[in-house]
């Protein structure tokens, strides 16, 4: 029997730290907002380099840089970590718990770990994990206590299912399409094309500026964000007075830019599981030009919606890019095209068929439990959080995460 509509106390946990800007975070604090639009008790648990970005997010501590998949990711896999998510997990006694790329360590992993409440579990990455090839089997075993398993576009399904088995339901990230349309511009005085992404090799930001020489002098780049690459490429690029560095902005200065600039370029070469970036841009009403890669073309179609070139190669983006900016008519149907493919990506429709998720996964968990020893299991997954977390984290330092610890903030 169906559980009557009601408003349910749903706990979204994200392993990354969410006061660094990440699209996974984005996700997590999006569909926050909305659900708690929507009348549900939603909160985010996750780790927090800072106060957290909203009232509705309970911190869980300081986030350690971690290198994996060609990124460096800010995860919080320290025993003090586990413990405070024990604590709020017992504290807020949710309905159901959301966990975010559930077998990340850290807040994520101990939430799966301890299985408090039915869980649903949406996996992100795409491309190839090490963790997964080496530890498929123990990762078999921890995934069972999931309930629902969810997927952010075919590309994700592709890898966790390859090592991992299972059923996944393909749900496509979400944008909070108002927010976009609504928003203030950021004036400009000359045509801007617009990067915004880690600064580190995987997301093509030294593509961008090479294709730069190839563009008139008229126009200014806003390179937004920053990371590994940033004093390299911004010493290299010294002579060149169109590029604007604009640093870290806030989710308002993002969308500002994105509304103001002529173009948005996202010249990825590699690890995009789904183009929600691009949306952004489309609900902003910006063109969009951007490399082919698959997690892209997930969501934008060449000479639709979008122009979209082969990865790496500056030459061709440089033309995609000059079309856009001299072509006032493409740029127009760009901009009507990409407005007609966001409305399928709102975060609204997103938020709604999560809830019929999470009563799904509680009717499924309330049954199961009147056939097993509840208290039984989880003392069992109390002993087992120490070791999960253990292994996990002696398993990332010894295949490709170097982690640089930071003073932990209580």
């Amino acid at each position: 029997m169906a559980l009557p509509e009601r408003a349910l106390r749903i706990g979204i946990v994200s392993p990354y730290s969410l006061t660094i800007p990440g699209g996974v975070q984005a996700q997590v604090l999006g569909l926050a907002r909305v659900l708690r639009s929507m009348g549900h008790e939603a909160r985010v648990l996750g780790p927090c380099d800072g106060p957290p970005p909203a009232t509705w997010v309970t911190p869980l501590g300081n986030s350690i840089p971690t290198a994996a998949n060609g990124s460096v990711v800010p995860l919080a896999p320290d025993f003090s970590a586990a413990l405070r998510t024990i604590r709020a997990l017992r504290d807020e006694d949710f309905d159901v718990l959301h966990l975010h790329e559930p077998l990340v360590p850290g807040p994520s992993m101990t939430s799966l770990v301890m299985h408090p409440a039915p869980i649903v579990a949406t996996f992100h990455a795409a491309g190839d994990s090490t963790s997964y090839r080496l530890l498929s089997g123990p990762l078999r075993k921890m995934i069972e206590n999931v309930t629902v398993r969810c997927v952010v576009s075919k590309d994700a399904e592709s890898l966790v299912r390859g090592y991992l088995g299972g059923k996944y339901e393909v749900l496509y990230n979400g944008v909070e399409i108002d927010r976009y349309r609504n928003a203030k511009s950021f004036k400009s005085d000359v045509p801007a094309i617009l990067f915004c992404g880690r600064h580190e090799p995987r997301k093509g930001l030294e593509v961008l500026l090479k294709a730069l020489a190839l563009l008139p002098a008229d126009i200014d780049c806003w390179v937004a964000s920053d990371g590994p690459q940033t004093q390299e490429l911004r010493i290299r690029y010294a002579g060149d007075a169109r590029i604007k560095w604009l640093g870290r902005l806030t989710d308002e200065e993002k969308i500002a830019r994105l509304r103001g600039a002529a173009v948005f370029c996202a010249p990825s070469l590699m690890g995009e599981s789904f183009g929600v970036v691009l949306i952004e841009a489309m609900a902003a009403g910006t063109p969009v030009v951007a490399s082919s890669l698959d997690g892209y073309k997930n969501v934008a179609t060449n000479g639709v919606d979008a122009l979209l070139v082969a990865p790496g190669d500056h030459v061709a983006l440089a033309d995609a890019l000059r079309r856009v900016l001299a072509d006032d008519a493409l740029a127009v149907d760009l901009v009507h095209a990409g407005s007609v493919r966001a409305n399928v990506y709102s975060m609204r429709a997103l938020a709604e068929r999560y809830v019929q998720i999470y009563t799904s996964a509680i009717e499924q968990y309330e049954s199961a439990a009147a056939e097993s020893d509840g208290p039984s299991r989880l003392r069992t997954n109390l002993a087992r959080i120490l070791h999960g977390v253990a292994v996990s984290a002696r398993s990332m330092w010894r295949h490709g995460g170097r982690a640089t610890r930071r003073p932990f903030r209580p």
